[in-house]
This record gives C-alpha cells, structure tokens and sequence, in this order.
C-alpha cells in the first residue's frame, strides 16, 4: 500500500512540481532542467540516498546507449546532405500533390518507427522532413506532425520500435513470433486510424500544388556511408531483439563505428560532428529515472499490484482499464517513468496477457496526447527547435485530443479481440 507519511508527500510533490516544470518549461528552461532539478532535490531534502539515485541513473545506460547511437546517426545524416537528397527526392516522388507527400512521409515515418524505433523517427526523420517541406515551399508544420504521431503510433509493431517497450518487459520480453501475433492487429488499426484522423484534421493545410520540377542533388560519399549505417543499424536492432539482447550498446556501436568511417574517409575531427548532438536529451532521461525510484518508494508499485490481482479475474475490463489509465499516466509523467512504472507492476502481479498488453498500448499510444507524453516528442521538439519552428503545448494538445483517443480504443479493441 502507499505509505502516506510526510516523506511520501514531499516526494510526489517534487516530482509533481518537476513534470510541471518539463510541461510547462518556465522562463523557456531547457526540459532536462526541470527534471534533473527534481531529482536533485528529492537528494537535498532526504527522500533518498544519494546511492540510490545513482543507481537509479546506472538503469538507463541501455536508454542512454541507443540514444547516442542515434543522435550520432543523425547529425551526420544532417551534416552529409543526406536530409536534403532525401528530401528532394519525396518532393519529385510526391509529382506536385501535397496529399502525395503527406502519404509518403507517413509511409517512410511508418517503416523507420518499425524497424528503428520511435527515437529514430523523432531524430533521424524530422530534419528529413522539414528538408523535404522546405524544397517543396510547404508550411513544414503539417509534416512535421506526421513524425511526431506516427512515431508512437506505430511503436508497438516490434518489441525495437520503442525502448519503452523494451522498459516495461524486461527479462519478460514475449518471443518475436509470440509479440507479432499479440500486436499485430492493434497495430495496425492503430496506424490506419492516425492516418485518417490525421489527414483530415489537417486537410486544409493540405490543400494547393507542390513544385513538379524538384531537382535531386546527388549523393555525396559520406551521405552513402551515413545511410548505409543507418541501414545497417536496422538490422543490428532486428537481431538484437530476436537473440533477446539490449539494443542500446548494438546501436551505441553501429552509430560510433559509422561516424568513424565518415569521418575517417574526411579526414576530419569528430567534434563538429559532437556538438551538434542534442546532449541534454541524457539527464533528461536521467533525471527521470531518479524521479520514478522516489516515487516507487511511495510504495506506489505494492499498491498497483494489489489493485491489478483484485481486477484479474475480469481481464477484458481490466485490460480497457488499465491501458486507458496508462495511457493518461504518460501524459502526466512522460511515458518513460509510466513504462517503468508498469513494468515493476506487471513483473509483480499475476495477471492475464491482455493485461500487460494493454499496458503497453497506453504507454506507447498515450503520448499522441500531448508534448510531453513520450521521450520520442521530446526528441521531436528538440529537432523542431533546431530548424526554427516552434509547437506549444495547447497547438499539440488540440491535434492530439483528436488522432490519439480513437487509435487508442481501436487498438485496445483489436487487443482484446485476438487475446
């Protein structure tokens, strides 16, 4: 049960005033401020020992790992003038339709999220994109929300499209054929149906002719060794997730190694390359771990435990429950922290599959809600930042309302009808 004492208090407090922080962003601080602050602060006051936050920080180093492996990636993607080919040539493809290149861009968003994780698609495929609407001379915002939704939606098609997947199974992981069958069909009304609400929500900004005769610049040599890394690193994911190993050190490696053939081909030094990574990205997550070890010292895991075993004999219920709730926890505490949550929960209690299934929807799909629901967004906005376009909560928040409830319930539905 949680424990209501004053320490317990104090401590959601913090990390309340912290999540609040990291939504709102007061005085336009960084994220990362906001959440390792909390964290720091549950040190200062007591809360928790100073060990323990260092072992909460120590949990994330395969999330750290494949964060850099894919920041790397895409800076020198940025950098090599892969974005900008790429981009010219899904302008040509498009053939002047601005529905055309809306459809491509959801399509490419779609096969990057499935097979390089969500991050990829926050990373590697929003400068990408912006490229593409900048050839184009299209309002690049209509666009740019493809990335940001598709990569969650799509997130839960394979146990590497996202590493909270990977948070909330641990050593629990489903064999690939065993997830294929389970996540399947929620997957794939849960992409049809972001489509759809997508598209129409933003038919308006869609409507006009794009350039016809968009020329593709060639590819420069170190734009092919970037793009075959990253190919590469598709695959390196795909293996990693069927010998069951952790993707973070694989794509930590695929990344470094293919910076140091660029690099090396150049003859230059990696610190151009370096700067360029949006660093404050890792004690973000950080901080978020100590954040979510206070608060499981509420005893807020003993109490979810309880509460799912008194709900396992109804699972159908319990599933439609459970993912919804999650889905509005992500919301409120970021996807990663809820993931880690639901994780220690279902490790714990003893429920039916659909269960933890349904967990896994609302932590992966909630976060189409709002800005702040999922590390993927934040990535996503960070990328935005760099470009020069900006997306606040409320302009997030009154897309989101309408893409993320309907590809929740439909993919909770197709969850339970195949359970």
């Amino acid at each position: 049960m949680i424990v209501l004492d004053h320490a317990s208090g104090l401590t959601w407090i913090v990390a309340g005033l912290a999540t609040a922080g990291v939504i709102v962003r007061p005085w336009r601080l960084p994220e990362a401020i906001w959440a390792v602050a909390g964290a720091v602060l549950l040190i200062l006051l007591g809360l928790m020992p100073w060990r323990e936050a260092l072992g909460a920080v120590a949990k994330g180093t395969d999330v750290y790992l494949f964060l850099i492996g894919m920041m790397l990636l895409a800076e020198l993607a940025r950098r090599e003038g892969l974005f900008d080919t790429l981009a010219a040539l899904a302008v040509h493809r498009a053939r002047g339709s601005a529905s055309g290149l809306f459809a491509l861009v959801y399509g490419v968003g779609t096969v990057v999220t499935i097979f390089l994780s969500n991050d990829a698609t926050a990373v590697v495929l929003t400068p990408a994109v912006y490229a593409a609407a900048r050839a184009a001379k299209a309002e690049p915002l209509p666009y740019l929300f493809i990335c940001a939704f598709i990569a969650n939606a799509a997130s839960f098609v394979l146990p590497i499209s996202n590493p909270a997947n990977l948070v909330l199974f641990g050593s629990h992981m489903p064999p690939l054929l065993n997830w294929l069958s389970r996540f399947a069909l929620p997957s794939a009304l849960s992409i049809a149906a972001t489509f759809v609400v997508l598209r129409l929500a933003l038919r308006n900004a869609l409507r006009g002719e794009l350039p016809r005769d968009t020329a593709v610049p060639p590819m420069r040599t170190g734009g092919w060794l970037t793009l075959y890394g990253i190919g590469l690193t598709a695959v390196v994911l795909l293996a990693a997730s069927a010998f069951d190993i952790q993707l973070g050190l694989p794509t930590f490696l695929a990344g470094t190694l293919t910076a140091a053939g660029v690099l090396a081909g150049k003859r230059e030094t990696p610190w151009p390359v370096l700067r360029g990574v949006s660093w404050s990205v890792l004690p973000f997550v950080a901080g978020l771990f100590v954040l979510v070890e206070g608060l499981n010292r509420t005893g807020i895991i003993a109490a979810l435990v309880s509460l799912l075993e008194d709900w396992a004999y109804r699972p159908a219920r319990l599933a439609a429950v459970g993912g919804a709730s999650v889905a509005i926890a992500t919301n409120l505490m970021n996807n990663l922290p809820a993931g880690l949550i639901a994780g220690s929960v279902v490790s714990q209690a003893s429920v039916p599959d659909a269960v933890p299934g349904a967990l896994l929807i609302g932590v992966d799909l909630g976060p189409n809600l709002s800005i702040t629901g999922s590390l993927a967004t934040i990535l996503w906005l960070l990328a935005l930042r760099r470009e020069g376009q900006a997306v606040g909560f409320w302009g997030f928040l009154k897309l989101g309302i309408l893409v993320m409830p309907p590809a929740l319930v439909l993919a909770l539905a197709g969850l339970i009808l195949t359970a």
